[in-house]
């Protein structure tokens, strides 16, 4: 996949730490300072990045597993969808989950993507549930499975 990047920051371009890695990481692109989030406050961070994403596949938005474990940062709409024609600022929704007032510094790792070939549905509407497809599950939903 071939992906073209806007860095307006001054942050490092996003890139695979390791060789198996399939997520790259979103710094903070903060050109006034750091930014103070209270106990359940949410913002929009900006990365100062604008990619053009080839059709056919999105950019998954995820949390960071170390933001979230020793700051209680994490993304609220986690996975966030970064759509193939989006050409805006990829800007990650953070929430502070933790009891504690934490810190975004400029430059700072808050969120990780990852690239998906996705499919587009086709729709065909139908009149009455005896349409579809019945299966051993049916309408079983949240917890039908049991708890162990």
């Amino acid at each position: 996949m071939d992906l073209k990047i806007l860095n307006l920051s001054n942050n490092e371009l996003p890139e695979y730490k390791t060789g198996e890695a399939a997520g790259m990481d979103l710094r903070a692109w903060l050109p006034d300072g750091p930014i103070v989030l209270q106990p359940m406050e949410r913002r929009v961070i900006p990365t100062g990045l604008h990619m053009e994403i080839p059709v056919g596949y999105e950019g998954q938005v995820r949390p960071r597993s170390g933001a979230a474990v020793k700051k209680g940062l994490t993304v609220v709409n986690a996975p966030g969808t970064i759509d193939s024609d989006y050409r805006g600022d990829v800007g990650v929704p953070l929430i502070n989950l933790s009891a504690s007032i934490q810190t975004v510094e400029p430059g700072e790792r808050i969120a990780q993507i990852v690239f998906a070939k996705h499919e587009r549905a086709v729709v065909t509407t139908v009149q009455s549930i005896e349409e579809l497809t019945s299966t051993d599950r049916g309408e079983g939903g949240f917890g039908h499975t049991g708890e162990k």
